[in-house]
C-alpha cells in the first residue's frame, strides 16, 4: 500500500486535493464534530486550564479529574458500569487483550477483523482459529471441535467499516459455550448504531454480560482517545495488568475535554442521527433505483460493487469532472482488491447527496 497524497479539510463537507475543492465523502467523522464550535471550545478551554499534556503515567503523576469526568460520561453514554479510557481507538483493544492474557483457550477471530483485533489477540498467549466473516455456521463447526472445558474468545469487529454491515452478536452468544466471550470493536458502530447511538450491542439487542466493548473517540465523536467499556472488575483488571495503561502517557487533557462535549452534543440533538440514516438511505435509493445492487447495512457507509480496472478508472474520472474526490480504497483484507466507499456524514446537504447520485447513476445507465 502507498502513501496517498495529503488531504486538508475545508469547511465540514469539502478538501483542498492538488488545488481543487472537492465534495468529501470519505473519512469517520459522521457527525462532523470534529470542527463542531462547541468541541473546538471546550479543547482550548481545557487546553489553557491543563496545558497540553501531562507528561507522565496515569499510575505515576499524570492522572487527572478530567480523564475519571470522561469515563463516568461514557460509561453513562453506553450504560456501561464504567470505562477506562486509553491514549487512542487502536490501543483500547490491544489493552483489554494484555488484561485478559491467561484466562481463554482460544481465540476466534473474524478474517475481516481490524487489524488492531489481529495485533490485539496476540496478548492472549492461546490458540488462535480465523473463521470466514460474519459466517456463523462455520463458527458453530469450529466451536463444537473445541476439547471440553475449552473456554473461547471471539474477536471481531462491531460494525465493519469496509461495507457498513454488522457482526452477527446474538447468534455469536448463542454458538459460544457459557464460558465463552466476546471482544467487541465498535469503532464505527459507537455514537452511531442502537436507538440511542450506544454502539453494535444495543443495535443487536445482545445481552453485554459476556461482551466486552472497545471504542474510539475519533469517528462518530469527532475528537480522539479509546476506551474500553465493562465492569469494575474488569477495570481494576487493567490498572494492575496492562502494560500499555500502566506504560503509556494519557489521553492530552484537551482531547478529553473536547470528547466530554462531544458525548453531550449527542444526548442532546438526536436529529443528527436521524439526518445520518435519512442521508444514506437516500442515496441507496436512488442508486437501486439506477440499476446498483447497494446492500442494505445499518452503517451509513456505500459500498460499490467492485469494478475492473477500467471501469474503476472512468468512475474516478467522472467524479473528479463533478468535483467529488473518489474514495476508492485498497485498505484491509475486505477491500484489498480496490472499491469505491461513500461514506455518508449527518451534515451532507441534499446538494452534495444529488451530485453524487447523478455521477453514479449516470456511470452505471452507461455501463448497463
Amino acid at each position: 500500500m502507498t502513501e496517498p497524497e495529503p488531504l486538508e479539510m475545508v469547511g465540514d463537507n469539502e478538501v483542498r486535493w492538488r488545488n481543487r475543492t472537492l465534495v468529501y465523502f470519505s473519512g469517520c467523522d459522521y457527525f462532523r464534530l470534529a470542527r463542531h464550535p462547541a468541541v473546538v471550545s471546550a479543547s482550548r478551554a481545557a487546553l489553557t486550564i491543563t496545558g497540553l499534556n501531562v507528561a507522565a503515567s496515569r499510575l505515576t503523576t499524570g492522572n487527572r479529574k478530567l480523564y475519571a469526568e470522561l469515563e463516568a460520561e461514557l460509561a453513562a453514554f453506553f450504560h456501561a458500569e464504567t470505562a477506562v479510557v486509553l491514549p487512542n481507538g487502536y490501543l483500547a483493544p490491544v489493552a483489554a487483550a494484555q488484561t485478559l492474557a491467561g484466562e481463554f483457550t482460544h481465540a476466534l477471530v473474524d478474517e475481516f477483523s481490524h487489524s488492531a483485533l489481529v495485533d490485539a489477540v496476540q496478548m492472549l498467549d492461546c490458540r488462535v482459529k480465523v473463521f470466514p466473516h460474519k459466517d456463523t455456521a462455520a463458527l458453530a463447526r469450529i466451536v463444537v471441535k473445541l476439547p471440553r472445558g475449552s473456554r473461547p474468545i471471539l474477536f471481531t469487529d462491531g460494525m465493519f467499516a469496509h461495507d457498513g454491515s454488522v457482526a452477527p452478536l446474538v447468534e455469536y452468544l448463542k454458538i459460544l459455550p457459557p464460558a465463552g466471550m466476546i471482544l467487541v470493536d465498535d469503532a464505527h458502530g459507537a455514537g452511531v448504531l442502537g436507538a440511542k447511538g450506544r454502539g453494535t450491542i444495543e443495535h443487536a439487542g445482545a445481552n453485554r454480560t459476556r461482551i466486552i466493548p472497545c471504542a474510539t473517540l475519533s469517528k462518530a465523536f469527532g475528537a480522539y482517545g479509546g476506551v474500553i467499556l465493562g465492569t469494575q472488575a474488569l477495570r481494576k483488571k487493567i490498572v494492575a495488568r496492562s502494560r500499555i495503561f500502566a506504560g503509556s502517557t494519557p489521553l492530552p487533557p484537551p482531547l478529553a475535554g473536547a470528547a466530554l462535549a462531544a458525548i453531550k452534543i449527542l444526548k442532546d440533538e438526536p436529529n443528527r442521527r436521524e439526518r445520518l440514516f435519512h442521508n444514506a438511505a437516500y442515496l441507496r435509493g436512488h442508486l437501486r433505483q439506477a440499476g446498483w445492487e447497494i446492500a442494505e447495512t445499518p452503517g451509513p457507509i456505500v459500498r460499490l460493487p467492485q469494478l475492473g480496472a477500467a471501469a474503476a478508472q472512468d468512475l474516478r474520472k467522472r467524479l473528479l469532472e463533478a468535483d467529488i474526490y473518489p474514495p476508492y480504497l485498497k485498505y484491509g483484507k475486505a477491500s484489498a482488491a480496490g472499491v469505491f466507499r461513500f461514506v455518508i456524514a449527518s451534515e451532507h446537504t441534499k446538494r452534495h447527496l444529488e451530485k453524487l447520485a447523478r455521477v453514479l447513476c449516470g456511470f452505471k445507465m452507461k455501463r448497463s
